[in-house]
């Protein structure tokens, strides 16, 4: 990305830099926000390769799935590069067009890509599987020596964890614990919700201490100020018979 920054006069390079940064650091956390800076980026520079493919990735995260599929066919225009095609076959997803991904996991272009590339064009593949009802097809799909491997590699925790959920979308629920198990333990940087859902399936329910300390307070508060009322009514009887005896007196008098 650098060099293709230098291209750009060095106060634009500068600006771009500084957006494209900003697009970095808020895409997980707040993705509208990181969706806003690729733009300001891409009208400072639409003509770099690395400007158009940070705006796809924003894009895509805010499920502009449409617009990120323009600017990721842009950017590999540009560079010539086939690493953006698993995430331009999930924008197809997206679109609502499983086919085309399938289509796309069968061309060239995978050969081209690295392992991790190939492994995400496989989990692209078996949702696709998944979005057409074909779960068995999903779920071989999915198996590959990648799978079986013992070795952790960066995806390998989501490639179990999509074998796991695929798995149990078809019933096989002991199989899906397993292997739900399996991307636990390849999980370091708890990139999946494994944990949670192998505690689904032993039938554990988590309780919000919080939530209970905050209903607590509540209860405490309304026996609180029923107790205040409690006293004004009181008050209010006391004072309101001294009245009346004073009007009796009146009376009287």
């Amino acid at each position: 990305m650098r060099q293709e920054l230098m291209s750009l006069p060095k106060g634009l390079a500068e600006d771009v830099s500084r957006n494209l940064v900003m697009v970095a650091q808020l895409i997980d956390e707040d993705p509208e926000k990181a969706y806003g800076y690729s733009r300001v980026a891409l009208r400072l520079a639409s003509r770099v390769a690395a400007v158009r493919e940070a705006a796809g990735f924003a894009a895509y995260a805010t499920q502009k799935y449409s617009e990120a599929l323009a600017e990721f066919r842009a950017a590999r225009r540009m560079s010539g590069g086939v690493e953006l095609w698993p995430v331009m076959a999930d924008c197809e997803r997206g679109l609502g067009r499983p086919e085309r991904a399938l289509a796309m996991a069968g061309e060239p272009e995978v050969q081209k890509l690295d392992k991790a590339g190939q492994v995400e064009m496989r989990l692209v593949a078996a949702g696709a599987r998944r979005d057409l009802g074909q779960l068995d097809a999903a779920i071989v799909t999915l198996q590959s020596p990648e799978l079986a491997s013992s070795a952790v590699h960066p995806w390998t925790a989501r490639l179990r964890y999509a074998y796991a959920d695929a798995l149990l979308a078809a019933g096989r629920e002991q199989e899906a614990r397993e292997w739900f198990g399996k991307a636990l333990e390849a999980d370091k940087d708890g990139a999946t919700d494994a944990s949670d859902r192998l505690a689904e399936l032993d039938g554990v329910e988590f309780v919000d201490a919080f939530d209970d300390s905050d209903d607590a307070d509540d209860a405490d508060d309304a026996d609180d100020a029923d107790d205040a009322e409690d006293v004004e009514e009181s008050d209010g009887v006391v004072v309101d018979d001294e009245i009346d005896g004073d009007d009796r007196d009146g009376d009287k008098g």
